[in-house]
């Protein structure tokens, strides 16, 4: 069994006392960090150290982060198959569309960008939206991230809400 961490849209410029405090709760007991882009700045991925980390640039990723992340990338964990990307390069509405006709084999696909948190399946694909870590400010939403777990049956995910500041 693995823990699996996963964020998205952080849209920081460098690591806070409030995101550093928010990523030990939330992650403490992951195995694996997921990034699903939108991170800013390769220093946000410093509260990860010593843990595994996948993570893939985002459309307000500065040049340096574009050019050190890819915007897709493909992962293997506990032989089930992960696609991540951030936005797919295209309109909101249909990128679980889009991604499954590029990662058609996947068992799990994971994106950001829209900020809606979400997490079903279709067919046997396990799709994956963390929302925004930072809470998008609307009606004082709070941000969200999600947990995955992969067993022997398969993977199961949950959303979760952090706390309020």
């Amino acid at each position: 069994m693995t823990i699996i961490g996963i964020l998205s849209d952080t849209h920081i410029t460098a690591p806070t006392a409030d995101f550093n405090r928010n990523t030990a709760r939330a992650f403490a007991d992951c195995d694996i960090i997921v990034h699903a882009g939108d991170l800013t700045d390769m220093t946000i991925l410093e509260a990860f150290r010593g843990k595994e980390v996948h993570a893939v640039c985002g459309n307000v990723c500065n040049s340096r982060t574009k050019a050190d992340l890819p915007e897709m990338k493909t992962f293997v964990v506990d032989g089930f198959l992960f696609a991540l990307c951030h936005g797919a390069n295209g309109p909101r509405h249909n990128i679980e569309e889009r991604l499954f006709d590029q990662y058609p084999e996947a068992d799990c696909i994971i994106y950001g960008h829209t900020h809606n948190p979400l997490c079903h399946r279709v067919a046997s694909t396990l799709y994956i939206n963390p929302g925004s870590f930072k809470g998008t400010g609307r009606y004082g939403a709070p941000g969200t991230y999600a947990i995955a777990t992969t067993s022997k049956t398969g993977i199961t995910a949950k959303i979760f809400d952090l706390p309020r500041s």
